[in-house]
């Protein structure tokens, strides 16, 4: 677990990355006074809003990178990289609220049948994936309860976002994995 003080670092650099990318067209490099346990790898994304509007979104799901990295390198592409925005500009940045979470390793959830899947997802705790031959998509564990969504809309909505039709949860051959993330936002 990473403390609020670990969050607000994570947000500055995040803002810092988005500047100077925006600015100069460069990558930061890792912080000097970076925190040795904020090298270790870890899923993350950072959500943009404007005017709590999403205005981007992007991030790892996996732990491929040290956190620290993938934070400024999902920060940059959530601003200039999510298909659904135009980029980031310099005058929007001031009107944008940052997000970072950080995400556990993604586990496979067991179920005898896929109705039991209902059961076990705990809105509001659980992010989730669904990966169904090469689609995958992944929704945050924030997104259902800011949607008002239960378990079932929770995993339609994902097999929506992985380009699936709204029922392939309940077949055999689709995977569903949960994983918890500690969110961070920016005061």
């Amino acid at each position: 677990m990473l403390t609020n003080k670990d969050g607000e670092y994570l947000i500055k650099i995040a803002k810092l990355a988005i500047e100077t990318y925006l600015e100069k067209g460069e990558k930061i490099p890792t912080p000097e006074d970076c925190p040795p346990h904020l090298k270790e790898k870890l899923g993350v994304f950072v959500t943009l809003n404007e005017q709590n509007e999403l205005r981007g979104c992007i991030g790892y799901p996996e732990p491929i990178a040290p956190l620290i990295e993938a934070t400024i390198d999902v920060a940059i592409s959530a601003a200039v990289s999510d298909p659904r925005f135009p980029s980031l500009t310099k005058g929007e940045l001031e009107n944008i609220d940052i997000e970072v979470t950080v995400l556990t390793k993604p586990e496979i959830l067991q179920v005898n049948s896929p109705s039991d899947y209902l059961t076990e997802i705990k809105i509001g705790e659980h992010g989730l994936i669904i990966e169904k031959e090469f689609n995958r998509g992944l929704l945050l564990p924030q997104v259902a309860p800011e949607h008002n969504m239960d378990s079932e809309t929770f995993l339609a909505h994902t097999c929506m976002k992985a380009g699936l039709n709204s029922q392939c949860w309940l077949e055999e051959e689709t995977k569903v994995y949960t994983f918890k993330g500690q969110i961070f936002k920016e005061e």
